[in-house]
C-alpha cells in the first residue's frame, strides 16, 4: 500500500506559529479535506508536502516512485505555450512521452518524407501503445472539455485568469498521481463544471488531499478531514458533516473552548442536518447520533454571547433598484436584453449561470459602474451600497490591521443599540487581540480579503452587492458572513458558485442563460437544481416517436409486405451499425493530437448510438408481431 508520512513537521511565517510537530498519514485512496481560519497554514502545509517549501523541522517521507500532483490557488503557467502545450507540460512519464509524441507529430507534419523522424514516430507510437497513453491523450481534451476549455491552440497569455485555472487543474488531473493536492479547485468553475469535478474526484484511484470553501464539495468528495487550528492538526474520520459533529463534541468537551465557537458550530450542525432535501436521506443512526448531540449541546450551560453581527444600518426606502426594457451587449455578445427586473426591500438574490454569461457584468451596472445601452435603470434615494468585489479595493499593505478599520469606523452600531469598538468587530471576523497590530503585508491572501469584508460591512450598508464572496474565504469565515447575512435587514444580491452558500442566503435566483436570457426562480439552489434535474429527466422520458414506427402493436395482426421486408434485413443492418461503432473506437484512439477529427468521429459515434438503440427497440417490436403471426 502507498502512503505518504508526515512526521512532526513545523513551519513559521515571520513572528508567526502557522503549525507545530504535527504528524499525519495520508494512505491510499483516502480523500482528505484540509480546513482552518484563513491564515493557519494551509496553503503552507499543501506547498510542503508537494515539495515546493521546506519545514522548519520534521520530515515527509513515502517510496521512491510516489507521484504527486499539485494545484496551486494561483497557478503559474507558461504564457506563451498553448493549451495542449501546456496540460502536457510535467514531469510524469505519460505526460514526457505525450508531449514528445506531440511535437514529432508537429514535425512529421512538417516534413512527412523524412526517414528519421518516421522512426521516431514509429518508437514513439510503441511506447505509447506500452502505456496506454492513447486513452491519456483522450481522457485530456475530454477534462478541457469538461472543465470549458474547447479551443487547444490558444495561447495560456490569451486566457481569462478563471480559464487558466481550469487548464491547471485539467493538467494535475491528467497526470493522474498517487497524490493530487488541490487548493481550491472549485474557485472560477460553474456548477456543472464543479458536479463533474465532485463525481470524477470521487472515483479517482489515487490519494487526494484538497482545500475548499465549498462545503457540499467536501460533504460529497472527503472520507477524511484534517483541521488546523492553534498550530495543531486534528483529524477527523468522515467528510463535512461528520467533521461537523466531531468538532462540536471536541469544543464541547475542551475546557478552554468559547462559548461564541460553540454557538457557531452549533448553528452550522443544525443547518446541514436539515438543509438541501439531497441530505435528507442520512441512515437513521447517523440522524439520531445529530439529535443527541444538539440535546447535549442544548443543554449545556446557557450561552453568555450570542455572535450577533446584526449591525445598525442605513434605513432603506421603499424604492431600491428597478431595471426598465435594460439591454447590454459587448461587441456581438448580448448580456441583456429588454430586461425588467424589480428589487424590494428585503429581496435576498442569488444571480447564477454559466461563466461568461453576463453575471459579474450584471452586478457592475447595479454598482452603477457601467451603463445600460439601452433601457432605464432606477435607484432609490436612500440606497446606501457596498460592492464586494472579486478582487479587492487597493490596500496600504504597510497599515496596521487596527488602523485600516479605524479609517471606516473607531466604533459601530449593533440593530439593538449595543456599541462595538473596531477591535471588538476585528475579534468577531476572527481576528484574535494580539494580530490587531500586524501589518497588512504580513496576511495570508484570505485574510487580507476577509478584512476587506469586515470593512465594507462597517460602513452601514443596507443593500450589499457580493460578486463570488466565498472565493478564498474559509468555510469557518463563511459561517460568520452567512450569520451576518441571515440578520442583515437590508437587500443581498450576490453572484456565487457555491451551491451551500446560495442555499443559506439566497431566496431567489436569476439564471442567466446566454444570449440575454435571463429567468426568475423563487426557492433557494437546491430547490432549483431538484427541478431542473427533473425536467431533463421528464426530456429524456418523453421521445418522439419516430416517423417510420409502426402503429400499436396491439392493433396489429400481421406484418405488412414492407415490414416482412424490414424484420428479414434488421439483423444485418444492426450487425453493420455494432461494426460500424467499433471501427469509429479503433479509428479515435489513433486520432493523436487532430482533435476536429477525434469531435467529427463522437458525433459519429453518437448518432450510431441513437441510431442502434432505435433498431434494436424496432427488433423488439417486430420480433414480437412475428411470433405472433
Amino acid at each position: 500500500m502507498k502512503m505518504l508520512t508526515v512526521e512532526n513537521v513545523s513551519k513559521t511565517y515571520g513572528e508567526k506559529l502557522l503549525f507545530d510537530q504535527i504528524s499525519f498519514t495520508i494512505s491510499e485512496k483516502e480523500r482528505v479535506g484540509l480546513i482552518g481560519i484563513n491564515g493557519t497554514g494551509k496553503s503552507s502545509l499543501l506547498k510542503i508536502i508537494a515539495g515546493l517549501d521546506a519545514p522548519d523541522d520534521g520530515k515527509i517521507t513515502s517510496a521512491k516512485d510516489y507521484s504527486i500532483s499539485y494545484l496551486a490557488q494561483q497557478p503559474e503557467l507558461d504564457l506563451d505555450k498553448t493549451v495542449l502545450e501546456q496540460v502536457f507540460h510535467g514531469d510524469a512519464p505519460i505526460l514526457k512521452l505525450m508531449r514528445g509524441y506531440e511535437q514529432t507529430l508537429l514535425k512529421l507534419n512538417i516534413s512527412p518524407s523524412d526517414t528519421k523522424i518516421q522512426e521516431e514516430m514509429f518508437q514513439l507510437q510503441k511506447q505509447m501503445d506500452a502505456l496506454n497513453a492513447w486513452d491519456a491523450s483522450t481522457n485530456a481534451k475530454s477534462i478541457l472539455m469538461k472543465l470549458g476549455i474547447e479551443d487547444f491552440t490558444k495561447k495560456i497569455g490569451e486566457l481569462s485568469g478563471g480559464q487558466k485555472k481550469r487548464v491547471a487543474l485539467a493538467q494535475v488531473l491528467i497526470a493522474e498521481p498517487d497524490l493530487l493536492i488541490l487548493d481550491e479547485p472549485t474557485n472560477h468553475l460553474d456548477f456543472d463544471s464543479v458536479k463533474w469535478l465532485e463525481d470524477y474526484l470521487s472515483r479517482y484511484n489515487g490519494s487526494i488531499l484538497l482545500v475548499t470553501h465549498d462545503r457540499y464539495f467536501l460533504d460529497k468528495v472527503a472520507n477524511r478531514m484534517f483541521e488546523l487550528d492553534g498550530g495543531n492538526l486534528y483529524s477527523y474520520k468522515g467528510n463535512y458533516a461528520a467533521f461537523l459533529e466531531a468538532k462540536a463534541v471536541r469544543e464541547e468537551n475542551e475546557a478552554a473552548s468559547f462559548e461564541k465557537n460553540k454557538n457557531l458550530f452549533r448553528r452550522e450542525l443544525e443547518w446541514i442536518r436539515r438543509g438541501a432535501k439531497a441530505r435528507s436521506t442520512k441512515q437513521k443512526a447517523r440522524i439520531q447520533r445529530f439529535e443527541e448531540l444538539d440535546e447535549k449541546l442544548s443543554s449545556g450551560k446557557p450561552s453568555s454571547e450570542k455572535l450577533d453581527l446584526s449591525l445598525n444600518g442605513s434605513r432603506l426606502g421603499k424604492q431600491v433598484f428597478e431595471l426598465k426594457d435594460a439591454s447590454k451587449r459587448y461587441e456581438r455578445k448580448v448580456i441583456l436584453e429588454h430586461f425588467n427586473l424589480l428589487v424590494k426591500p428585503g429581496d435576498r438574490i442569488g444571480i447564477i449561470g454559466k461563466n461568461g454569461a453576463g453575471k459579474s457584468t450584471l452586478l457592475n451596472i447595479l454598482a452603477q459602474k457601467l451603463s445600460l445601452d439601452e433601457g432605464e435603470f432606477i435607484i432609490g434615494q436612500t440606497v446606501k451600497l457596498s460592492f464586494y468585489t472579486q478582487e479587492s479595493e487597493d490596500m496600504d499593505e504597510n497599515k496596521r490591521m487596527i488602523e485600516y478599520i479605524k479609517e471606516t469606523a473607531e466604533v459601530v452600531e449593533t440593530s439593538d443599540g449595543k456599541t462595538i469598538s473596531a477591535a471588538q468587530m476585528l475579534e468577531r471576523f476572527l481576528f484574535p487581540p494580539f494580530t490587531h497590530g500586524t501589518p497588512i503585508r504580513k496576511l495570508s491572501g484570505g485574510e487580507k480579503r476577509r478584512l476587506y469584508l469586515l470593512k465594507l460591512l462597517m460602513t452601514a450598508p443596507n443593500v450589499l452587492l457580493l460578486d463570488e464572496p466565498t472565493n478564498d474565504l474559509d468555510t469557518q469565515t463563511l459561517t460568520v458572513l452567512e450569520d451576518y447575512l441571515e440578520d442583515f435587514p437590508g437587500v443581498v444580491i450576490t453572484v456565487s458558485h457555491d451551491r451551500y452558500f446560495l442555499d443559506k442566503v439566497a431566496e431567489q435566483l436569476l439564471v442567466l442563460r446566454g444570449e440575454g436570457k435571463i429567468d426568475s426562480f423563487y426557492g433557494n439552489y437546491s430547490e432549483y437544481l431538484e427541478k431542473e434535474t427533473a425536467l431533463e429527466v421528464q426530456k429524456t422520458a418523453v421521445k418522439p416517436t419516430p416517423p417510420s414506427k409502426a402503429p400499436e402493436k396491439e392493433k396489429k395482426k400481421r406484418l405488412t409486405f414492407k415490414e416482412k421486408k424490414e424484420w428479414e434485413e434488421i439483423d444485418e443492418v444492426i450487425a453493420k451499425t455494432e461494426v460500424k461503432l467499433e471501427e469509429i473506437a479503433a479509428e479515435m484512439a489513433e486520432t493523436g493530437s487532430d482533435f476536429t477529427k477525434a469531435q467529427e468521429l463522437m458525433q459519429q459515434e453518437k448518432e450510431l448510438n441513437e441510431k442502434l438503440e432505435y433498431l434494436i427497440e424496432r427488433w423488439s417490436y417486430l420480433a414480437e408481431i412475428a411470433e405472433a403471426d
